[in-house]
């Protein structure tokens, strides 16, 4: 947990400190026989001596922080200024207009004692402002460290999403190769809805969490890519609550699931192929399921690098710290991939 510390919060328990102390001196002297009046100046002029050098240490401790080694200099110093202390009182109380022989006489007989006050004092506020910096520097610390595990954590995610678009991009240009001998119309076609998919992710890039709506609008861009490619052969069945829509996931995390499940499902098949895509708002997530038709005798010869997987696994690893997130099943002759993206109100 960091704390909040400030120098008005110190200026203010330090004020009622030495108020509290200035009232505990009075009244301890006027038991010794002083009156109130006499009582009262001789501590304030005590602990106006002390609220200055309590302020001194302050401000030293607030730029230098002394070492194990040199922790001995710090109670030397203490000591010091103590005696300092001791000694500028010793010589400028009894000039005090209402000063008398009983006075004076507790002043002669009370230096040793004024001295442990002042000691005592003294490695009390120096041990509170040093613990206060020693935490306030541990914090800055921790902030630092925080922000450098932010930005490394947002630089990986920005080269997990860059290296999404080089992937699919690759794909696609393989398929308009394909398609610009034989079928040059379509070619044409799907460059076209290329370049509005391309648009569209780069409108993202800045935006870490969107609504599904939109994800979804992405997907359907991209699905018309590949229907451009695969033509009657590629049936896509959504299903999705309305309420879903509103709910956030990172951006472009689902394209990498739908062009696996393509990839899969008919790049070994000429069969009419069914993917489905599911969307369900459970309690504090949105579980979002793509399932593709998978022979393993078939897509033997098909095995990929396994980066759109693993690429989905880390952004959601980055974004939420936790691995359980994605999962991946083969079941009854379909291959499923299913995420769930908690969500924060």
């Amino acid at each position: 947990m960091l704390l909040n510390i400030s120098f008005k919060r110190v200026f203010y328990l330090f004020g009622i400190w030495w108020l509290l102390w200035f009232f505990i001196i009075a009244f301890v002297q006027n038991n010794f026989g002083l009156d109130w009046q006499l009582a009262f100046t001789d501590s304030a002029i005590t602990n106006l001596l002390l609220a200055i050098s309590g302020y001194v240490i302050y401000i030293t401790l607030k730029y230098y922080q002394p070492t194990n080694e040199n922790f001995f200099y710090l109670r030397l110093w203490v000591v010091l200024i103590a005696i300092i202390n001791s000694a500028i009182l010793y010589y400028v109380l009894p000039f005090n207009p209402f000063a008398d022989a009983n006075y004076l006489s507790l002043l002669n007989n009370g230096l040793y004692l004024r001295f442990s006050y002042q000691f005592l004092m003294l490695a009390t506020i120096t041990m509170i402002n040093w613990m206060g910096a020693y935490f306030l520097n541990k914090q800055e610390l921790e902030q630092r460290r925080i922000d450098a595990e932010n930005l490394s954590k947002e630089a990986e995610l920005l080269n997990l999403r860059k290296q999404l678009q080089p992937h699919f991009l690759f794909n696609s240009l393989n398929s308009i190769h394909t398609l610009v001998g034989s079928k040059p119309q379509e070619a044409r076609e799907m460059i076209e809805q290329l370049s509005g998919f391309l648009r569209h992710t780069l409108r993202k890039n800045d935006q870490q969490l969107i609504f599904l709506r939109e994800e979804i609008q992405g997907i359907q861009l991209y699905l018309d890519i590949e229907k451009v490619r695969f033509g009657n052969r590629l049936d896509v069945i959504l299903n999705t609550q309305g309420s879903c829509l509103d709910k956030k996931l990172p951006a472009l995390i689902l394209q990498p699931l739908v062009e696996n499940a393509i990839k899969y499902g008919l790049y070994e098949s000429l069969d009419k192929t069914s993917i489905e895509i599911n969307t369900t708002c459970l309690e504090n997530e949105l579980k979002v399921e793509v399932k593709n038709p998978f022979d393993i005798e078939l897509n033997k010869q098909n095995a990929g690098t396994g980066f759109g997987l693993s690429s989905v696994q880390r952004r959601l690893f980055l974004l939420y710290s936790r691995n359980d997130l994605l999962h991946t099943e083969r079941k009854e002759g379909f291959f499923i991939s299913t995420i769930l993206i908690p969500q924060h109100d």
